[in-house]
């Protein structure tokens, strides 16, 4: 019986990687369409992937699929016979990362899910069938330019933060499942303006859209392939980006950079930066964002706390650490949860 899962540790499977000669291409996709059986689906992806040598991160469930993976470039056509093989799959876009160094994944995790993308919403005559329009880059500077469109970013504040279209508006909630109620409310007297909702590859704003037009709102919009599939069009087109700064991603890069804006602030010093980076005390692993000088003089913690940690013996880090869970800090999601984790010794800005 084949292994269908890793079990090899992490600093092996990130020494292979950086071991292996050939070039590799992360993409991202995702489709919406029903799966009688996850598990099986998941388990023949699972193979045939592995034998591939595909990395990356793979969310399946009875509503369709949602991956981010990294492919060996020779493998490509192979990756994308197999993926077109799947009937609801056939012709799906493939969305190329914008800054690639081939490093974004160093193993492969196919994860069986309730959903794709956790939604809270509970409604059984919601469905995804009713979806927004669809807007290529060109459409969507053309909408953003009319006075009376209003754009939704459906992201968390810390992928808001370091880059955004021009007027967007951010939703400051944790989850995903509590924007969709609070853009609906947030937008309940606009309910005939033109909405363009967006989000990294189009999966979350694609669900959003659905749910607005399932809440009464009558001229939704979202953008085909999300910030990623933007970038790349309006590079071929030569366009200007509506899109400023770095677009957030969830890889080892935690970014790409869609123009040379730098919109947001180190969290230590204030001074204009947009590099995330995760504390290196073991025991926090906080996601903030660090300028290069920072980064130096903390060395690379949040806090002169998790400095004066990190430079403990490990053996004492650890005696630290015993009992308490990990990592639960690495993707703080607002604004709100980050700053009393950083105020007892540096001001947020």
């Amino acid at each position: 019986m084949s292994v269908l899962h890793n079990r090899v540790s992490n600093q092996e499977l990130k020494q292979k990687l950086y071991e292996e000669t050939f070039p590799r291409t992360t993409i991202s996709f995702y489709q919406y369409f029903t799966i009688q059986d996850p598990q099986l689906f998941r388990d023949e992806m699972y193979r045939a992937f592995n034998a591939m040598k595909v990395f990356g991160r793979i969310y399946i469930a009875t509503e369709g699929i949602n991956a981010q993976v990294s492919i060996p470039s020779h493998n490509m056509e192979v990756f994308r016979d197999y993926l077109y093989s799947y009937k609801p799959l056939k012709g799906l876009r493939l969305n190329i990362a914008v800054n690639d160094d081939g490093k974004s994944f160093w193993v492969l995790r196919i994860k069986v899910r309730e959903k794709i993308v956790a939604d809270g919403i509970a409604d059984p005559t919601f469905s995804m069938e009713n979806k927004g329009k669809y807007l290529n880059a060109k459409e969507m500077n053309a909408l953003i330019d009319k006075e009376d469109t209003i754009v939704i970013d459906m992201r968390n504040h810390y992928e808001y933060e370091v880059g955004h279209f021009d007027r967007a508006i951010e939703i400051p909630s944790d989850t995903f499942r509590d924007q969709l109620p609070m853009a609906a409310d947030m937008m309940k007297d606009k309910k005939d303006k033109n909405i363009i909702m967006y989000c990294t590859g189009g999966i979350r704003c694609e669900k959003a859209s659905a749910y607005m037009l399932h809440q009464g709102f009558k001229n939704v919009y979202h953008l085909e392939g999300g910030i990623v599939n933007y970038a790349n069009k309006i590079k071929e087109a030569g366009v200007e980006s509506k899109f400023k700064g770095k677009n957030f991603v969830f890889d080892e890069r935690l970014g790409e950079k869609i123009t040379e804006d730098i919109i947001a602030k180190c969290h230590q010093c204030g001074k204009p930066a947009d590099t995330h980076t995760n504390c290196k005390n073991d025991a926090c692993h906080l996601l903030f964002i660090q300028c290069t000088e920072c980064a130096q003089s903390f060395d690379g913690c949040c806090t002169t706390k998790c400095k004066e940690v990190y430079h403990l013996p490990i053996e004492e880090q650890e005696k630290l650490r015993a009992g308490q869970k990990n990592g639960i800090q690495v993707f703080n999601k607002s604004k709100q949860r980050l700053r009393p984790r950083l105020g007892a010794d540096i001001e947020v800005n």
